[in-house]
């Protein structure tokens, strides 16, 4: 070891870069955010940048070597866009989703429920693009390959261009991808994933921000689309820091009941088209079944000549959606009024029940409403709100609304009806499942021919346009 005035004796300049050598040999050690990503230098008991609690963990990184490459740029126009032509996936209701199908060098992360079917949906749209000739390879961190490989053989003939690829290594299923080059990469799961370079366990913050941009750069130096799979918390969001949402393309989430067989794969991001399309899925003993016609299966178990339903038309990006909507008015005295509500958004529900207590006088103070679009469906669409209110008022007086009649239509806060987004698709829809009566608002001046529209104005004439309906 030398001694101090061997160190002193030597040049400033030489003493400066001894002392950065020897602090960049030691590893760095910093704190991150498991929600937001922030990092520190610091620890708190909560996050200075997102104000949760409890999120704020101790990371240790490796040194790394500093490599700048010469930066070139190219001329916008040079790229014609032939390399980001979709490629679909056989699985109609996934590339509905997708807008098509897959972007080369995409990475589409998706999150949902242990148990919702993930690892069916992602192998099933593995074996369907495997049918093509095309090259898959599944990355397995959770499961053995014997019983991934059990659970293909359930669900149909595997074919040979599916491969599997049991590791947790970082830099191996990048390597793989530069050397197999596959068409499909899928990822089970990427909270399994470990970057050596990184002092973590898989899971950690860390390992999930550096793990995902790595594969992230390879797969689009490489032109390959990847899958990763990720968990989700018990409030279902996405676990991991915020930032791994911000590096993938798309961002899918797959929900549904568990009590019920309909699953639902939602775009939460999607930058290669819209994020409002829905697929419709059915659990089945050979697998998830596209639905191909949702009203039908939303409808099926309809039962008529009760209060308290009434038929909605929405619209999931494209698609019109027969949806019946149910509401139930209980006495609940002198305590407070309770709110429960499924598939419809609490903020509307609350709109909708304050305009139908000052534009139409309806008692609901002291009263529990309990609301739900039935068949387990979800949506913000604003054109539910007449059918909610409708629905309502037909529990609370206990009338019976007509069993084909459907209701479209946005309520404002004066009262007044509004024309939701393609109201000539929602009616089409309604007359072919057999609905020959629509309540619209005035501004609807034509429908198909064999559906009568009664138009009306306000909520208020919503419900007395009603009564000659019901009489008749």
């Amino acid at each position: 070891m030398r001694s101090c005035g061997a160190l002193l004796s030597q040049p400033l300049s030489s003493v400066v870069g001894m002392v950065s050598a020897s602090r960049s040999s030691k590893s760095k050690r910093h704190f991150l955010c498991r929600a937001c990503g922030a990092s520190s230098g610091t620890w708190s008991g909560r996050c200075p940048s997102c104000d949760e609690w409890a999120s704020v963990e101790e990371v240790h990184e490796a040194p790394r070597a500093r490599h700048r490459a010469p930066a070139t740029s190219q001329s916008l126009a040079s790229f014609d866009g032939a390399d980001s032509i979709p490629w679909p996936t056989g699985v109609s209701e996934f590339d509905r989703v997708l807008g098509g199908g897959f972007t080369p060098g995409s990475v589409t992360l998706l999150s949902g429920e242990p148990g919702i079917g993930k690892s069916t949906l992602t192998l099933q749209t593995a074996v369907s693009v495997a049918m093509s000739g095309a090259a898959v390879v599944l990355v397995t961190g959770e499961e053995a390959p014997a019983q991934v490989a059990a659970r293909a053989h359930r669900l149909g003939p595997v074919p040979d261009s599916l491969a599997v690829l049991d590791c947790t290594s970082t830099e191996a299923v990048c390597e793989m991808m530069a050397t197999v080059k596959p068409q499909l990469v899928i990822v089970d799961s990427v909270q399994t994933l470990r970057a050596d370079s990184i002092d973590a366990g898989p899971g950690s913050a860390t390992q999930l921000r550096e793990s995902a941009a790595a594969v992230v750069a390879e797969a689009k130096r490489q032109g390959v689309s990847v899958i990763l799979i990720g968990h989700v918390t018990k409030d279902g969001n996405l676990a991991g820091p915020r930032l791994l949402e911000h590096l993938v393309d798309t961002v899918l989430s797959f929900t549904g009941d568990r009590s019920d067989d309909l699953r639902f794969l939602r775009a939460v991001k999607h930058r290669f088209g819209p994020t409002t399309e829905v697929g419709v899925f059915e659990m089945e003993a050979c697998g998830l079944q596209p639905v191909l016609d949702p009203s039908r299966r939303f409808l099926k178990d309809r039962t008529t000549g009760v209060s308290g339903s009434v038929v909605v038309s929405l619209v999931e990006g494209r698609r019109p959606v027969m949806v019946e909507l149910q509401a139930l008015v209980s006495r609940r005295g002198e305590q407070p009024t309770q709110l429960a509500l499924q598939g419809i958004p609490t903020s509307r529900a609350r709109l909708v029940l304050a305009v139908l207590e000052r534009r139409l006088g309806l008692p609901l103070a002291g009263h529990d409403v309990f609301a739900s679009l039935v068949g387990g469906g979800r949506s913000d669409d604003p054109g539910l709100d007449l059918a909610l209110g409708l629905a309502v008022w037909s529990s609370l007086t206990d009338t019976v609304i007509s069993s084909d009649v459907v209701a479209c239509a946005e309520i404002g806060l004066a009262g007044e009806l509004r024309a939701p987004a393609q109201i000539d698709r929602r009616l089409q829809e309604a007359y072919r499942l057999g609905f020959r009566q629509a309540i619209v608002p005035s501004s609807v001046s034509a429908g198909p021919t064999g559906l009568r529209l009664l138009c009306c104005s306000t909520v208020a004439s919503a419900v007395d346009v009603l009564h000659p309906v019901l009489a008749a």
